[in-house]
């Protein structure tokens, strides 16, 4: 096992396996069923973590790791998996290389052979993993599908499509891309829209056969660097959104403190994946963080729309605490 690389990705691996192994009392075959790992996978990075000390009977998670945290999040709000990040708590940090350093290993992981997976390329944090995500030569994914229309300005798209393509190479997938804007002013041009371009109803359609999807999670208002109005929502709709209870949203579908949509006509104007098409995904994977995001990230793991996490340890902590005061809403 000297052969493996200590690096963070594969110390979290091995302390993932390890807490699920002593901690938790599942066998390997169940931990490969949560995983998406191979038994034989699952036993080499049990012996790694032996062999770096990570466990020794009872599981010793190296300095900067927070599995009990991690676990107890799991708990609350039944999901699959939470990966806990810890920044620093300088005032208006910019916590995203985190967050993205800490999905990577959580891609690697993921069973993708074969898959059908949704992308969300605007997504900052996401387009940070994909640019630090090394190749997976024996990757061998179906379709890339890009899971948002257009947003912000054209180098904004341009971007989010290279994430889409640096990724689709990564994982051995065929790109689906969405060119068409992500909000429009009417329904009528979202109607004339899709009818004028086959590869826009295809992309859409792709997100009914979503084996993983991979999302963010934003607040209720135009953040940097996307500005109102452009492909996007404006402020008074943003405004709408919130006198309605929206707290947070998903891929622009609104959700309130309690998890649930928020019925608004805004929808309508949207090019991309529904709620119900994440919904039925097999595997929900969200990164998202900091102290604004609180109410967003607890709205989508309240609804169950997501089944893995990556997030900070501030807001881990703020998501344990709002589980146990159910004052706040149901859990």
């Amino acid at each position: 096992m000297a052969s493996m690389a200590k690096d963070a990705g594969s110390v979290r691996a091995m302390t993932k396996v390890a807490h699920l192994y002593y901690r938790r009392g599942l066998v390997q075959t169940e931990i490969a069923d949560e995983l998406g790992l191979s038994q034989a996978g699952v036993s080499r990075l049990l012996s790694a973590a032996s062999e770096h000390g990570i466990a020794r009977t009872i599981v010793v998670p190296p300095a900067g790791f927070h599995n009990d945290l991690e676990q107890a999040v799991e708990e609350v709000f039944d999901l699959r998996e939470v990966h806990v990040v810890e920044t620093s708590t300088t005032p208006g940090e910019d916590i995203v290389p985190a967050l993205a350093r800490a999905l990577v290993p959580v891609l690697q992981l993921a069973p993708i052979d074969g898959r059908t997976i949704g992308l969300t390329s605007w997504s900052r944090a996401l387009q940070a993993a994909v640019d630090v995500l090394p190749d997976m030569p024996r990757a061998n994914a179906d379709r890339i599908v890009e899971l948002l229309g257009d947003v912000g300005r054209p180098s904004l798209q341009h971007r989010a499509a290279l994430a889409t393509e640096r990724f689709a190479r990564a994982t051995g997938g065929d790109p689906v891309f969405l060119r068409a804007p992500g909000v429009v002013s009417t329904t009528a041009m979202r109607a004339a829209l899709l009818e004028g371009d086959p590869h826009a109803r295809r992309a859409l359609a792709a997100m009914d056969q979503l084996d993983i999807a991979l999302v963010g999670i934003g607040e209720v208002r135009a953040a940097a660097p996307l500005s109102p109005g452009e492909n996007f929502f404006t402020d008074a709709q943003f405004a709408a959104a919130r006198a309605q209870g929206a707290v947070g949203e998903i891929g622009l579908r609104f959700l309130d403190a309690h998890g649930a949509p928020v019925a608004s006509d805004l929808g309508e104007l949207v090019l991309g994946m529904e709620l119900d098409q994440l919904r039925r995904a097999g595997r929900r994977i969200a990164v998202a963080g900091g102290r604004r995001k609180h109410a967003a990230v607890l709205a989508a793991v309240r609804g169950r729309w997501i089944d893995v996490l990556v997030t900070d340890e501030a807001t881990a902590r703020h998501l344990v605490s709002a589980g146990v005061d159910t004052s706040d809403g149901p859990s």
